[in-house]
């Protein structure tokens, strides 16, 4: 069964940067696309980020120039850069795999970790 743990949030000042990162267990994910979502209070969750097993990228308006995502399919691994952070970049973000259509639907997804960006 897949797993996938992340990690890296916290509380930033608006105009700073976080890393987060998601572990994948389970099985082997070089071939997997992965991708990055948010949900902020009271909204629904949005797409911000994916990468092909390629290395294709993809992002959000909102985000794109800002976030950079990444991988290490050594240790099973996808990364989310967030620079220049924004208070509205306030939520949860997730983690997802297993991939349906490229690149904002997923099937397995983690149990997300906190960004809070104070203005």
């Amino acid at each position: 069964q897949v797993q996938l743990v992340e990690s890296g949030g916290g509380l930033v000042q608006a105009g700073g940067s976080l890393r987060l990162s998601c572990a994948a267990s389970g099985r082997t994910f070089s071939r997997n696309a992965m991708g990055w979502f948010r949900q902020a209070p009271g909204k629904e969750r949005q797409f911000v980020a994916a990468i092909s097993w390629t290395g294709l990228t993809a992002y959000a308006d909102s985000v794109r120039g800002r976030f950079a995502i990444s991988r290490d399919n050594a240790k099973n691994t996808v990364y989310l850069q967030m620079n220049s952070l924004k208070p509205e970049d306030t939520a949860v973000y997730y983690c997802a795999t297993d991939q349906i259509n490229w690149p904002e639907k997923f099937s397995s997804w983690g149990q997300g970790t906190q960004v809070t960006v104070s203005s």
